[in-house]
């Protein structure tokens, strides 16, 4: 009806309007229910255009009051109407289902708009004004979340940077990005606080961290590193914030945390904030007055703190401002080295022989790492190809040395960062350079067991036996026609030869010194492949038959101070004995021998040998989660021993013990505390550690009786919320294909663990739905074959995911048997448990979560969730289900007109 000039009329249809205002609610057929939802939008378009026309009536002096009227009458029934969440709910699903309908009212809120300037200040203007903002508000009706602010201290972001910082300064920053970001989201954490929390994380790793590399490694993430991230983080959408301002905000806050900073300070030799702040504003998060204003803010609280000059520390430089000019040196050199040097290498060995000065190389590393480029960094030694230029006496000691030298910095690289920084996935077939074959198969590194009678120990025996000869007769290395590859090949096989002729006694130890002088005396890489061998093959002797072979670690592990070494031989020296220690503390404690390596400057092994002796792992497990969780925050030494013992233990044992320990808990906050760190130490390896926990620890609790009572509030609660971030973080970070390297190191469960648990082949019932049936009384309904059709129907399957993958599988499995909980007869607490999931579920949702981990639910799952009280919200309905197919849009229909 449109001719509004009959009052009357319209007036008898506005009173027939309230009779089912009120009450609308529909239990007919989805198909019904998705009419009703058509027609409440066309009863919404007609009442805007009733209201329209009255709004523009009322300037017309003769019309005003009659006008006034029925704009009244029409702006009730319209705020009767929008003040239900379950009409807004339904005209939400009708704007899905018909796009144009919604431009109608679009356009009719415009013209509304317009003429209700005609109304000036009064009642009416103010009743109307509210109805247009209800009906903006649909379509964006999920995606309000209120912010968390009772908080302060946000524990697992502390965690991740710390971890991050700690074990991963190589990774890319995109998936650290993602990783915080999620955090953010599923903690609802403010801006401000988010960034505050970050920084905090830095400044106390610069305090805890042992000295030496990983003081560089962090100085490095803190300065290089963090700022990026903060770049990426910018980019995400902010709603109407400035992130800059958040920033400003975050160092407002952090510059009352002064014993901190004086903290850091102390231990960096300089105004930390300072240097900080500044990299931020190169990189665009400050506003350079926001910036001069913190720095002078931080100076005037420095006068008031203890002096931190002392004479001893005035003359070091502080490695704040080393990192960030080691910086541009790295990218200086990585040109230097794209040059072509065959004619004239000694160029190239003077850029070389600078790095290894001092700290030169651990700077270069570190700043390297945290930049992204040190896997290029380290591909430009493994392909460099100066050995092949044509040998002249000239010649003959540069080529050694540039061999040497690249090859002690890969070890050195590898050890430090992780072998992984150094293989390619893109060498040509057949082609694989020496180094990385050297080290995947000679190489020892933790947990690498190596054969000592591997056919790479065992080359040629005419190379092998010209090789003895010449380290047993020659005083004097030549370097000219040696092809140092193939002497590192070599050597492994010459040294055993050496061994039994001394074992036998056909050599004395004077011999056996002038051998291993000459090993060590003038290329140091000879002396690293050999005590590499030494190592593997003393692991395979018995007790009194290793006396020899230790001696000759022992050997070559001291350095030639003689005058006829080659160049930089002080420098590579140093570099050599870290790289022997790292290679012998395993067989060494192993053997209970003690060698003493030269003091060397470079530090000791970091976080090695963490685990106390004779303590069984899991009380070691227990001990730390405890200190933990009483602390409120993880430090980098417990990252480190909780790595350890996820290696050790296996990611099942890992996971259910501490599933255990949180189940123990019984004080709200602790347990809220204890999901926030938990969560942060599962991220050591979240893929495998989520796949364990939802395809087999929930499992058992969820279909074992006895193991009920575990999961009363708060701990069953707490473990809910902890499977639902877990669940979320992998299913997103999964579907991009981001493992971190450190992660896919580790033993990875077979895809046929989870096929045999889970079938694929609908019509067999699984493992899981015979659990399920063994507590139910109509069994044969649970496995029969076509109920798993019919009513594990879910939007997952209507979009094609991929079931051969096994989160993806794990996830459906976990659904069908929430979807089996929620159906059953009798209730428990394993049923409050599922409802927690759920309710958890909704609460980390992002707007349009299309292709969230709630596509696994079966559609028939909305209507047994609706009974559930906490659950019976439309617009929980409206959350849950995939409301981009018409299969979701009718689902949660039929479920929000039934309410």
């Amino acid at each position: 009806f449109d001719d509004f000039s009959r009052d009357l009329c319209v007036q008898s249809l506005l009173e027939i309007m309230d009779m089912f205002c009120d009450r609308l609610s529909c239990h007919g057929k989805a198909e019904e229910c998705i009419s009703l939802c058509r027609a409440l939008l066309s009863a919404l378009t007609w009442l805007l255009r009733c209201a329209s026309f009255y709004a523009e009536k009322v300037k017309e002096p003769l019309e005003q009051a009659a006008a006034e009227n029925q704009l009244k009458m029409c702006l009730e029934r319209l705020e009767k109407m929008l003040s239900s969440t379950k009409n807004r709910a339904l005209i939400h699903i009708a704007k899905l289902e018909e796009t144009s309908s919604w431009s109608t009212v679009e356009q009719s809120l415009v013209k509304l708009g317009e003429n209700l300037n005609n109304l000036g200040s009064s009642p009416l203007r103010s009743q109307a004004d509210d109805c247009v903002a209800l009906i903006k508000s649909i379509p964006t009706m999920l995606s309000v979340h209120s912010e968390q602010l009772n908080k302060t201290g946000f524990p697992t972001v502390h965690a991740v940077v710390l971890l991050e910082g700690t074990m991963n300064l190589t990774g890319e920053t995109q998936p650290l990005v993602e990783q915080l970001m999620m955090v953010k989201r599923m903690q609802r954490i403010p801006s401000p606080l988010f960034v505050l929390e970050i920084w905090k994380a830095c400044f106390v790793g610069l305090i805890e961290c042992p000295e030496g590399t990983e003081e560089l490694k962090w100085t490095a993430f803190t300065f290089l590193k963090m700022p990026q991230v903060l770049v990426k983080l910018k980019k995400y959408p902010q709603g109407d914030k400035d992130f800059t301002e958040d920033v400003n905000c975050a160092f407002e806050f952090l510059l009352k945390l002064t014993p901190l900073l004086d903290k850091a300070d102390q231990r960096c030799n300089c105004n930390c904030m300072s240097l900080l702040l500044q990299e931020c504003s190169k990189q665009g998060l400050l506003s350079e007055a926001n910036m001069n204003n913190l720095i002078d803010k931080r100076a005037a609280d420095k006068e008031n703190s203890p002096s931190l000059k002392s004479a001893e520390n005035a003359n070091i430089q502080p490695n704040p401002g080393l990192i960030l000019r080691a910086e541009p040196t790295v990218t200086n050199i990585l040109k230097t080295m794209d040059a072509d040097h065959s004619k004239s290498p000694e160029g190239l060995l003077g850029v070389l022989g600078h790095m290894l000065s001092g700290k030169s190389l651990d700077l270069l590393l570190a700043a390297a790492a945290a930049t992204g480029k040190l896997k290029s960094f380290a591909r430009k030694f493994v392909n460099l190809k100066v050995f092949i230029s044509p040998p002249s006496a000239k010649s003959g000691p540069v080529r050694a040395l540039l061999f040497d030298i690249s090859f002690l910095m890969l070890c050195h690289v590898a050890q430090t960062y992780g072998s992984e920084v150094i293989l390619s996935d893109s060498n040509p077939p057949g082609e694989v350079p020496f180094f990385e074959t050297w080290m995947l198969t000679c190489m020892p590194e933790e947990g690498k067991i190596l054969n000592p009678d591997h056919p790479c120990f065992r080359p040629d025996s005419t190379k092998v036996e010209s090789l003895v000869a010449l380290l047993n007769n020659s005083s004097e290395m030549k370097l000219v026609q040696m092809k140092w590859h193939e002497v590192c090949l070599s050597i492994s096989a010459a040294i055993l030869e050496i061994l039994n002729a001394w074992e036998n006694g056909v050599l004395t130890f004077e011999s056996i010194q002038k051998i291993t002088d000459n090993i060590k005396g003038k290329v140091c890489s000879m002396a690293v492949c050999a005590v590499a061998w030494l190592v593997a093959h003393v692991r395979m002797l018995g007790l009194d038959e290793r006396e020899k072979s230790l001696q000759m670690i022992r050997q070559l592990a001291t350095p030639l101070y003689g005058e006829n070494t080659l160049q930089f031989y002080n420098e590579r020296v140093v570099i050599m004995s870290s790289i022997l220690e790292h290679m012998c503390a395993d067989v060494l404690q192993q053997t209970a021998t003690q060698i003493k390596f030269p003091s060397t400057g470079m530090d000791t092994i970091p976080y090695w040998n963490l685990l106390p002796p004779k303590k069984p792992i899991k009380e070691v497990l227990t001990g730390v989660f405890t200190k933990v969780l009483e602390k409120g925050w993880v430090d980098s030494r417990s990252i480190h021993i909780f790595d350890t013992l996820l290696h050790m233990g296996g990611v099942y044992w890992f996971c259910n013990n501490l599933v255990k320990e949180l189940l123990k808990e019984t004080r709200k906050e602790h347990t809220l505390r204890a999901v926030e760190l938990l969560y942060a130490i599962f991220c050591l390896d979240m893929q495998q550690l989520t796949l364990t926990l939802l395809g087999h620890i929930l499992p058992n609790l969820l279909t074992d009786s006895s193991k009920w009572h575990t999961l009363m509030d708060p701990p069953g609660k707490a473990l809910a919320k902890l499977s639902v971030w877990c669940a979320l973080s992998s299913y997103s970070s999964h579907n991009k294909g981001q493992a971190s390297a450190r992660q896919k190191k580790r033993h990875r469960e077979d895809i046929e663990d989870y096929i045999s648990l889970f079938p694929l082949d609908d019509t067999q019932p699984s493992k899981l739905m015979r659990l399920l049936s063994s507590n139910e009384e109509d069994s044969n309904i649970l496995s029969s074959p076509n109920r798993s059709m019919s009513s594990s129907l879910s939007a997952s399957q209507l979009h094609t995911v991929s079931m051969r993958d096994p989160l993806n599988r794990v996830l459906a499995n976990l659904f069908l048997l929430i979807s089996s909980i929620l159906g059953a007869k009798t209730a428990g607490t394993h049923t409050q448990f599922v409802q927690w999931f759920m309710e958890e579920c909704v609460e980390c949702l992002e707007q349009g979560s299309r292709g969230s981990i709630l596509q696994f639910m079966p559609f028939t799952m909305v209507s047994e969730l609706v009974k559930v009280s906490t659950m019976s919200s439309p617009k929980i309905v409206l959350a849950i289900t995939d409301l981009s197919l018409p299969l979701g849009r009718r689902v949660a229909a039929k479920a929000i007109a039934a309410l």
